[in-house]
């Protein structure tokens, strides 16, 4: 008994450390990110884009290298690192939506960068179909791999960022007007 009411304790202690470090931390979530390098100068980046746009980080930084993109008729499985265009237009729309990340005081720029970063997934997309079609008319069996979707969910998050900035400069006009 004596060591369970110990334990009890020391998680209780835990807890109540743990609640006053959250409510003396300059870290808020509601709805928006804050990350508070000091306690007076606190750097927003907005809402629910940056996960969208870390989402297309990722798909382009890391998952092709992981994912096969297809599969040739001798049964060599190639990835984006095996091919040097594809792991650069891949790094390219990381990139992109990286800086659009960091761009979060200037909505105009993030627009644009996402825009951008859109028109290099769909050349990425557009070079797989014309890969993909390739493949098919082979004599030898070919399989397409599940990477050839990853410029597909890059341009669904994209859209998506681009709708909630859209929206964040719709409000942000709205309350110039009322002042």
């Amino acid at each position: 008994m004596g060591m369970r009411s110990q334990w009890v304790s020391t998680i209780k202690n835990n807890i109540v450390k743990l609640q006053n470090i959250f409510n003396n931390s300059t870290l808020i979530f509601k709805k928006t990110f804050i990350f508070a390098t000091r306690t007076n100068n606190v750097t927003m980046i907005q809402r629910i884009q940056t996960l969208y746009m870390v989402a297309v980080v990722l798909l382009g930084a890391v998952l092709p290298f992981w994912v096969a993109l297809w599969t040739d008729a001798q049964g060599i499985v190639v990835f984006a690192k095996n091919e040097i265009g594809i792991s650069i237009a891949f790094y390219g729309s990381a990139v992109l939506a990286a800086l659009a990340i960091f761009r979060y005081r200037d909505r105009k720029s993030q627009f644009v960068l996402n825009r951008l970063n859109m028109i290099l997934n769909l050349f990425l997309l557009g070079f797989f179909v014309y890969r993909s079609l390739n493949l098919s008319g082979e004599t030898l069996v070919s399989e397409k791999g599940i990477g050839m979707l990853i410029p597909v969910f890059s341009i669904v998050f994209l859209v998506l960022a681009n709708r909630a900035i859209k929206k964040d400069e719709d409000l942000v006009k709205s309350v110039d007007r009322l002042r």
